[in-house]
């Protein structure tokens, strides 16, 4: 299947650059071009589009409003959005996440780097390096926690090997990963954190990151738990 990409980006210099590596790129094509917000949400609504590169500073709707309106939309239950910025200094990241962003990225990003990232977010994943979340978490855990926000109460509903699970997703952690390190099959892994999701609304990896963060369940200092711990 080709995976149609939606470029959203006020800069037409960095749309055309993102343009010409996915098009070379066998199984991905550009769905369309956005300059800002609102254009994005209007394209994504006229147009087949699987993911969204998004920026988050754009004229008229910023990335974020973009996001947050895409992600909250059912009609647009397909779409991912795989949110750009710089690391160094970009301080609305984790609202992205919070909007429903599957992940993020540096504008500066590899080609290869893109086009896996690309094929990540299409498949149901998040695009969450562990050495991008501790970092990402450690600068920004004054925006994620507040000691005025109540354990969500659908935490009790999940299961402690859902919990287990949950714990080595907050830390970066692919199905993969996980599988191999509770030596279970990777599709197990996958309904453990699909059953997740759904008990505590979830729309995807990237949202229970934010949750285990946000619920004091995680912390970017903490070492990998242990298995069956």
């Amino acid at each position: 299947m080709t995976i149609r990409v939606l470029l959203a980006d006020d800069q037409a210099l960095i749309r055309a650059g993102f343009k010409m590596i996915i098009d070379a790129e066998s199984g991905l094509e550009v769905a369309g071009e956005a300059a800002d917000g609102r254009e994005a949400v209007d394209l994504c609504h006229t147009t087949r589009t699987d993911v969204v590169l998004m920026d988050i500073r754009m004229p008229h709707l910023d990335g974020i409003e973009a996001t947050r309106r895409i992600c909250a939309d059912e009609r647009l239950a397909g779409v991912r959005v795989l949110v750009l910025t710089t690391f160094d200094n970009d301080d609305n990241v984790v609202l992205a996440l919070q909007a429903g962003a599957s992940g993020f990225l540096g504008k500066n990003v590899d080609p290869a780097d893109l086009v896996t990232a690309i094929r990540v977010v299409a498949d149901g994943e998040a695009l969450l390096s562990p050495r991008a979340t501790r970092g990402l978490v450690s600068r920004f855990i004054h925006q994620i926690r507040s000691p005025a926000v109540r354990r969500l109460p659908a935490l009790d509903l999940v299961t402690e090997r859902e919990m287990e699970i949950l714990l080595l997703v907050a830390h970066g952690l692919s199905n993969d990963d996980i599988a191999r390190r509770l030596h279970v099959s990777p599709l197990t892994v996958k309904t453990h954190v699909n059953r997740t999701m759904i008990k505590l609304n979830a729309r995807d990896r990237a949202q229970l990151v934010v949750i285990a963060y946000q619920n004091d369940l995680v912390r970017p200092t903490d070492a990998l738990p242990e298995p069956g711990r």
